[in-house]
């Protein structure tokens, strides 16, 4: 296979300064609703990159969970290898490839911990399996065999019948508060439309238009 030869044009109507939104999350949310309105198969999934204590970069798809002028928000274990890189380095960056409406966000922000109030309001609504699941993986760490894997899930679920599961300790949110949010929209001839905010010290957003 010749992968130089994968190629196709960009088709859209284009992105204007005079089109955008003032604030990057109502302009965020207007492009995610297209995107669910669109049929995308996951709009709420991105990648998650982080950069761990040895220096190295690493990315990850969790599904984001809720987005306010607040930020960004996702769920997973403390303790995982993305947990960890968060806790050693907060800052971070966020990427949804809208891949079929030839778009994409890309986000740089820092990450704050949720309350537990709020992590827990969350843990209760999902899925029992899941909340099971949440239980017994120790994510991230090695494992002989998936039988193993679920010879946890087996215990936890006698462990906790048919009781109410608790949140884990280990288990929570995170809000991703945005510093810098890029706007890409593909264009034709490799043209690309691409339009930057930055907060500013002000608390205001400033838009910049980058050269594809």
């Amino acid at each position: 296979m010749h992968y130089e030869d994968f190629r196709r044009e960009y088709l859209s109507d284009g992105l204007s300064m005079e089109s955008l939104n003032e604030c990057p999350i109502a302009q965020f949310e207007m492009w995610l609703a297209q995107a669910v309105e669109g049929g995308l198969r996951d709009p709420t999934a991105m990648a998650l990159a982080t950069i761990d204590t040895q220096g190295w970069p690493w990315q990850r798809i969790v599904l984001l969970k809720d987005v306010s002028t607040k930020g960004f928000v996702f769920y997973t274990n403390y303790a995982s290898a993305k947990g960890q890189a968060m806790a050693h380095e907060p800052r971070v960056s966020l990427h949804f490839p809208w891949n079929e409406l030839e778009r994409q966000v890309i986000i740089a922000g820092t990450v704050e911990k949720m309350s537990v109030i709020e992590s827990t309001r969350y843990f209760l609504s999902r899925p029992r399996e899941s909340q099971i699941a949440a239980w017994a993986s120790r994510q991230s760490r090695p494992v002989s065999a998936r039988a193993m894997l679920l010879k946890e899930v087996i215990s936890m679920k006698k462990k906790f019948g048919n009781g109410e599961i608790p949140l884990p300790d280990f288990w929570g949110g995170y809000r991703v508060i945005p510093q810098r949010i890029e706007f890409w929209q593909g264009g034709e001839h490799r043209l690309h439309d691409r339009f930057l905010y930055s907060l500013q010290p002000s608390g205001d957003w400033e838009i910049s238009q980058l050269q594809p």
